[in-house]
């Protein structure tokens, strides 16, 4: 718990000074909605792992975020471009500066360009590219891939597949 707290601050912190760009429109994704993805972070303190998901609703893009046991760490809805608060978790910008950084990783190269600003990302290579302010997403799978932040954390992200969609 101690853990989460203070890397809640810490991301919180580091969200003050620039924020990851979120397109006004959602980009084309590397897979059908709902996704379930396994989120493992770490970090020179350490790490955790959470269950990321994220759902369609219309237009609207609902994140959550769990612990292992299944308490919600964070909820979120994109709308038009906008993240906003849903339900009655307290804000969590850190958590939405992350959601940015993963929206841009599982959209599909040929969406990025109309949907982000050109001097915010670069495309190095297949399995490259960067995010402003400071993300770096390496991928081996478009689902399964490294998002770095300048900070020196990593994020390790793979989809888990259901038994009813293998």
């Amino acid at each position: 718990m101690v853990r989460s707290l203070i890397l809640g601050l810490c991301l919180l912190l580091g969200a003050c000074a620039a924020h990851t760009p979120v397109p006004p429109t959602t980009p084309q994704l590397h897979s059908q909605l709902p996704l379930t993805l396994q989120v493992q972070r770490q970090a020179e303190a350490g790490g955790e792992t959470w269950l990321l998901v994220i759902q369609a609703q219309g237009s609207t893009l609902r994140w959550s975020l769990f612990d292992p046991m299944g308490t919600p760490l964070a909820r979120q809805q994109l709308v038009a471009g906008t993240w906003q608060n849903e339900g009655l978790l307290p804000p969590n910008p850190a958590a939405r500066e992350l959601f940015s950084a993963l929206l841009f990783a599982l959209s599909t190269p040929s969406s990025i360009a109309d949907n982000y600003p050109a001097n915010s990302w670069q495309i190095i290579s297949d399995t490259q590219r960067t995010l402003s302010p400071d993300w770096r997403i390496s991928y081996s799978e478009p689902l399964d891939f490294t998002l770095e932040a300048g900070d020196l954390t990593r994020y390790h992200v793979t989809q888990i597949v259901s038994r009813e969609n293998q």
